[in-house]
């Protein structure tokens, strides 16, 4: 048999096989569309459809319209108006392709209303299924109307591909809301058969940009956001980053975007996801909207089909800028923790003990009296159970300690500071039954965001009273924290500070995991830790950073074995500096380090030492949450509180 000769497609084939590329569901319609609307200069966008797309996709807008000529070569193939120099690394439109109209009107019945400011009636034209129409007169307002129906019916292969409406008007909303964070001034509107319309008004003034944020990343994140701002070699970083503690379970609140034009690259994804990598959790993802700007020549924005992807002259650079650029904004955030942690808080401490006996019919708790000695003189009256205990007649909860009187008793003298720290030294040395521990009055340490130590809570939480409310404080949470950002400090400054130890440890482990360690050393004496092999399946460690001594070296070690493993082997020659393979190694080194030498769960601080924490917190960058990305701190204000207690 001879070989097929080579021929050339079908016109409208050749349509169908490129709307392949461009138009993958609905959503990949909505964007073009949208996209020219946003080039032609609109004020104002509105997007119907109908059925996720399938039977309708309405966009309006009010840009400048086209005149019958444009409008008759808009649909053909190659045809723009968004390259007048035919340079194509030179693109400062989001649309620019010219197969974006005729490959839609390929797979679809297209219909096309326009009118410019200057002509006094419109123009219209119809595709049907590739087969261009006349263009006619119309009428028509200001800007364009675009409707596509049956979209896809001259593919229906295509249709089996689609997924529920539910989930193809959630990805067209996804497409709208990207494109609108990237225009705060321009106003969005999306009306679907399914629900409520989703309304972005127009945003202008220098807090514009976060208001639209807002509106799309929700109403939490305008309290939670720090904002971005950063230039270096020809590029500008610009946005809101949220806080680490403010974080979401998917990776779809990541706002990104290049000369305006919405981008899922990984290049900046991975910038991202390194800049957040020690302040949370590996299974969470920050919130924050950024817009890279730079020359368009230092672009190509003609990498991918969809326009979802960049490549840029100086990667290296544009990602050293975003780390950078989110790291300072961190450490401006300094203590802070997000609002919402003070939201589920308060939640959890709502009582749900009137509910559950309406609705259920369960008898309210009973009154109880002690039965063994306690704080309540002789002949006090009964209170109520707590919630959670039950009552019975034989079932007697502990007495509820306090401290000694005598504190406070001087404490109206004007004694109080040195009565409470006697207090506490005899309560040190006491068996642990007391949970809460008050301390000193600090009328002026009360105006510091952290406030002031007031109390010790199972020997694990730290109670501080502001201004205007109050602060827990997870001490060894915090401390570890402090630590890693001590020691990652003294490591860009030129040396860890490191202590010998008197009688060098002896850790043994598989022979494996001690040639790792061994091969790891120069890195490990970089942060303070020196160690030698000791025969196989052993190392021998001299000396300690001076932070983690007292610390269990074999505990240590182990830890150090994990994060080496996690962190992978980045070699070659990488530098130590922020933002580098190495320097990313050696800080998830640090990290796990750092967990060593902080205060632990469980250890009775004295006043002097709960301030002395808050104080440093304060002055530490990232020390709203631990190396784990959990908070170290939760705020309760006292108009919440006393909601709580109905007083408000």
């Amino acid at each position: 048999m001879s070989a097929p000769a080579v021929r050339r497609l079908d016109p409208i084939l050749v349509d169908r096989i490129a709307a392949g590329e461009v138009v993958e569901r609905p959503a990949s319609a909505v964007k073009e569309l949208v996209e020219n609307a946003i080039d032609a200069g609109a004020r104002s966008i509105e997007v119907t459809v109908e059925a996720g797309g399938r039977r309708l996709i309405r966009v309006v807008d009010d840009g400048r319209g086209m005149t019958p000529e444009d409008l008759e070569l808009a649909v053909e193939r190659h045809a723009t108006s968004k390259l007048p120099g035919g340079d194509l690394t030179a693109i400062d439109t989001l649309g620019f392709r010219g197969e974006a109209l005729p490959s839609i009107g390929a797979v679809s019945r297209l219909a096309l209303v326009t009118r410019t400011p200057a002509a006094e009636a419109g123009a219209s034209l119809t595709v049907e299924a590739g087969l261009k129409g006349p263009v006619r007169p119309a009428p028509a307002q200001r800007g364009t109307r675009i409707e596509v129906t049956e979209l896809f019916a001259a593919t229906p292969a295509r249709l089996k591909f689609l997924k529920s409406d539910r989930a193809e008007n959630a990805a067209i909303a996804e497409t709208l809301r990207r494109l609108a964070v990237t225009q705060a001034g321009i106003r969005f509107t999306l009306r679907t058969d399914a629900g409520q319309p989703l309304v972005l008004p127009a945003e202008t003034g220098p807090e514009g940009d976060l208001r639209r944020l807002t509106a799309v990343l929700g109403p939490d994140f305008s309290a939670n956001a720090l904002p971005v701002s950063l230039a270096r070699e020809g590029f500008a970083v610009t946005g809101h980053v949220g806080l680490p503690t403010f974080h979401r379970g998917a990776a779809t609140h990541i706002h990104l975007a290049v000369n305006g034009r919405p981008v899922r690259d990984r290049l900046l994804l991975g910038a991202v996801r390194g800049a957040y990598a020690d302040t949370l959790a590996s299974d969470r993802h920050p919130v924050l909207g950024l817009a890279v700007a730079c020359d368009p020549e230092l672009v190509d924005v003609n990498v991918h089909p969809a326009k979802t992807e960049v490549r840029f002259r100086e990667p290296g650079l544009v990602r050293a800028l975003i780390v950078s650029a989110i790291h300072d904004a961190l450490r401006r955030g300094g203590a802070r923790s997000a609002t919402t942690g003070a939201a589920r808080t308060l939640d959890a401490l709502r009582p749900a003990g009137p509910a559950l006996a309406l609705h259920t019919g369960v008898a309210a708790p009973s009154l109880f009296q002690p039965t063994r000695p306690g704080p309540f003189p002789a002949g006090a009256p009964s209170v109520a159970a707590p919630a959670g205990y039950r009552s019975s007649p034989t079932w007697r909860p502990a007495p509820m300690p306090r401290p000694a009187e005598p504190a406070y008793a001087l404490a109206e003298e004007g004694g109080f500071a040195e009565a409470a720290q006697a207090a506490f030294v005899a309560d040190v040395a006491a068996p642990p039954q007391a949970d809460v521990r008050p301390l000193a009055e600090a009328p002026e340490a009360i105006d510091h965001p952290l406030g002031a130590a007031r109390a010790q809570i199972h020997e694990t939480y730290i109670l501080a009273q502001t201004r205007d409310g109050l602060v827990i404080v997870d001490q060894h949470a915090a401390h570890e924290r402090l630590v890693y950002e001590r020691m990652k400090a003294e490591r860009a400054a030129g040396g860890i500070a490191r202590q010998g130890l008197l009688i060098p440890d002896v850790v043994e482990m598989s022979s494996e995991e001690a040639d790792r360690l061994v091969a790891a050393a120069p890195d490990l004496d970089r942060l303070g830790l020196t160690i030698e092999a000791f025969g196989p399946g052993a190392v021998l460690v001299r000396e300690v950073p001076a932070a983690l001594l007292g610390a269990s070296t074999r505990d240590l070690v182990t830890d150090i074995l994990d994060a080496l493993e996690s962190s992978g082997d980045e070699e070659g020659g990488a530098s130590a500096t922020e933002g580098g393979p190495l320097g990313r190694r050696l800080d998830a080194v640090l990290s796990r380090m750092s967990c060593h030498g902080s205060v632990r769960a469980g250890r009775r601080l004295r006043p002097e030492e709960m301030n002395a924490l808050l104080r440093e917190m304060e002055a530490t960058p990232n020390s709203g949450q631990c190396n784990h990305g959990r908070p170290t701190s939760i705020e309760l204000k006292l108009s919440d509180i006393e909601r709580l207690f109905g007083r408000r």
